[in-house]
């Protein structure tokens, strides 16, 4: 089986980073290894007319009709995609991903604009033996109303399609990686795969925390907590859109779904040495731009504890919204914390630091955000203005803990052979 790779909504090339353990040198000249060959990508970003994130990926990988710039909501001939062993993508997350009936009952589809169902629509037209996506971790709990409906559309979705799949909510500061950022990972592998057929399919606690490529490659210990089983078959719903109507589940930071029994349960990493902020920030001269001008009050009024009364717009009952402090300035003995697409604005979530050299206090810079999710240094100055530099990164994905999956998906493909 060859080692061939779709990319979907690449950003600026994160699974590829982590998957080919790419380098840069001072001179930006990128070196991978041949580890996948990335047959076709798609980045399209519908909120700007300049496409930073496709130049960059360009850039750094060259100019090639292998990178598509289209909406790949526009694409309706997914066939044409060329056939791949891997599928893999960080797809943008929104707050449903129901399903309804076609016009005249012909049959179901998902709403406009609901990203999930452009993966959905590839994995039908090319069935690619395994799968590799991210999302935010509140993809498990989405919509609020109506607990673990999303997550469950997809798995019956990728079901009907004769896959297998393993979850995990990853903290990758737990796993030896310079950020606590929690994202799900969602392993999928279809029916045909050696994979597929190697796991014991009642066994779950062992495929949770053993056997499972997931379990492999971020160790859990054994005990584990709050499992509970439910049933996605047709016997249970009878399509998507009842399942739509009526799907309520809680699922956990870890799980399988094979067979369309859904086995979930608490899991607890075993924990690696963790990387602190004071071993990627520069050590060399920073810019003075960067400097807080003199007066953080606003940093400390942003990062204070505060209650706010708020009134529900549906209900009209009025409530108190709060918020905890929070350390500041940034400890440098810590991972990072999660980083955000707002990192370039004046907000809660912006990072600041003392700095090392002055002791002054600063924003951390476009190169120290690109470490925080292991990307070489400088892979975004590739000509887009500085602030957006901060955005590719709140948009990305840590590439390290995407490295490690690479190693055990190559170790699988191996064995299909």
């Amino acid at each position: 089986m060859d080692k061939t790779v779709v990319e979907l909504f690449a950003g600026v090339g994160g699974f590829r980073v982590g998957l080919n353990d790419v380098k840069m040198n001072k001179n930006g000249k990128v070196s991978e290894k041949s580890n996948f060959d990335f047959v076709f990508s798609n980045q399209w970003e519908p909120s700007t007319k300049v496409q930073h994130a496709f130049d960059c990926y360009q850039t750094r990988f060259g100019e090639s009709d292998k990178h598509s710039n289209v909406d790949i909501s526009l694409v309706d001939k997914k066939n044409e995609i060329p056939a791949h062993t891997l599928l893999v993508g960080g797809f943008p997350c929104q707050d449903y991903s129901v399903a309804r009936t076609l016009s005249k009952e012909k049959g179901i589809q998902g709403i406009k604009g609901v990203l999930w169902w452009q993966i959905r629509d590839v994995l039908e037209a090319k069935r690619p033996p395994f799968v590799l996506l991210e999302n935010v971790d509140r993809l498990l709990k989405s919509p609020s109303k109506q607990r673990g409906r999303d997550f469950g559309i997809m798995l019956r979705s990728m079901s009907d399609l004769g896959y297998g799949v393993e979850w995990r909510v990853i903290n990758a500061a737990d796993y030896g990686h310079p950020q606590r950022r929690r994202r799900v990972f969602i392993f999928g592998f279809h029916k045909t795969t050696n994979y597929y057929k190697s796991l014991n399919h009642k066994d779950y606690y062992n495929n949770i925390t053993i056997e499972g490529l997931i379990a492999k490659a971020f160790p859990v210990k054994n005990d584990l907590s709050k499992n509970k089983q439910t049933n996605i078959s047709k016997n249970s719903y009878d399509d998507l859109v009842v399942m739509t109507n009526n799907f309520k589940f809680g699922f956990e930071n870890s799980g399988i779904m094979i067979d369309n029994e859904v086995f979930t349960a608490k899991v607890e990493p075993i924990q690696e040495k963790q990387i602190f902020l004071k071993e990627i920030v520069e050590k060399g001269d920073i810019e003075e731009k960067y400097f807080l001008d003199g007066s953080d009050k606003k940093f400390m009024s942003l990062k204070g504890s505060k209650k706010i009364a708020r009134v529900n717009k549906e209900t009209g009952i009025e409530y108190n919204y709060s918020e905890g402090k929070m350390v500041y300035p940034d400890p440098l003995d810590r991972p990072g914390r999660t980083m955000l697409t707002s990192e370039a604005s004046v907000n809660r979530s912006t990072h600041v630091i003392f700095d090392v050299k002055t002791n002054r206090k600063r924003l951390i810079t476009p190169v120290e955000a690109e470490r925080l999710n292991e990307f070489p240094d400088n892979w975004t100055n590739t000509g887009m203005p500085f602030r957006r530099r901060y955005f590719m990164m709140g948009n990305a994905l840590v590439t390290g803990v995407v490295r490690k999956f690479g190693q055990e998906i190559l170790k699988v493909i191996d064995k299909e052979k």
